[in-house]
């Protein structure tokens, strides 16, 4: 395998992206900062709610991946022939050394701790000795690997409340469930009657892999599933879905419920709280790295 490395403005990096891609050969195609770790840096995701900055860096680094050496080269004295190719510097062609791309890969992934006794392992780890609970879990298309901080505070909610509640967790609707992990949980748990539903089908097809890995029974399906009213309603997403969806969500929570929701971010506690005040008092129970966990209990 070979990269070949081009620096070029913000206007070209579609057009050559696009023709490396279709015309040239290349594996694969990546995009960077040119200028990334300098003062120059030019972040292009804002935080969740807020309006993205510009649309594209000032200056991007793009990397083609060829099968070899001669192909490599062939493209990038192609490109650089071209009457629109002024603004396009070549930095480098250089060999990529061959690798265990799965191993390398997998090793990035550790078990992950929810409490003492409960963990997220993926499959080609052993489970650590105090672990007494068990997630298998591995990295996926959709979000929720226990990785970020959202994830583990639902899942420690669930893990901390379980000897009290489980009893009444008849029925719990994940709503938004990405890889159906906090659905897993709670099943883990001693949830039964689990509805997960997500808009994304990508996202339903992993709850179903996932919850069969792992030895549980639970239904996953587009939104329309959820019906009635659930001893336990979670919602795992971000803060602007979340008030949008306060009248559903808090309508699927049986009297005596509880509605827990993560993907907000501190500074936005007073927003969910105004959104959901007519049907609940929602109050924030967990902090991790910035983001907040906020329940309520339905009267």
């Amino acid at each position: 395998m070979h990269e070949l490395v081009l620096l070029m403005p913000a206007d070209r990096v579609d057009a050559v992206s696009d023709w490396l891609g279709d015309e040239a050969g290349a594996l694969s195609v990546s995009v960077e900062d040119a200028d990334a770790t300098t003062g120059a840096e030019q972040p292009l995701f804002g935080e969740p709610g807020m309006p993205p900055p510009d649309g594209a860096w000032a200056r991007s680094v793009v990397t083609a991946l060829f099968a070899d050496e001669a192909l490599a080269t062939a493209a990038a004295a192609r490109l650089l022939a071209r009457p629109d190719a002024p603004g396009v510097r070549l930095q480098a062609i250089r060999d990529v050394p061959d690798a265990d791309w799965v191993r390398l890969t997998q090793s990035q992934f550790d078990p992950i701790e929810i409490t003492p006794e409960f963990w997220i392992v993926p499959s080609w780890h052993a489970p650590p000795a105090s672990a007494r609970k068990v997630i298998r879990l591995d990295p996926g298309l959709a979000f929720g690997t226990g990785t970020h901080a959202t994830t583990r505070m639902c899942l420690r909610w669930i893990a901390r409340h379980a000897p009290s509640h489980s009893a009444q967790w008849s029925r719990v609707l994940d709503y938004g469930c990405g890889s159906g992990i906090l659905a897993i949980g709670a099943a883990l748990h001693g949830a039964r009657g689990i509805d997960a539903v997500d808009i994304d089908a990508a996202a339903i097809d992993a709850t179903r892999v996932n919850a069969a890995a792992n030895g549980m029974v639970l239904n996953a399906a587009q939104p329309n599933a959820a019906r009635g009213r659930y001893p336990l309603v979670l919602a795992n997403i971000l803060a602007t879905p979340l008030k949008l969806l306060a009248p559903v969500l808090a309508a699927h929570v049986a009297p005596g419920g509880d509605l827990v929701l993560a993907g907000i971010l501190e500074r936005q506690a007073d927003e969910l709280k105004a959104a959901y005040a007519p049907m609940c008092a929602l109050d924030v129970a967990d902090r991790d790295d910035g983001w907040i966990l906020m329940t309520a209990r339905m009267a």
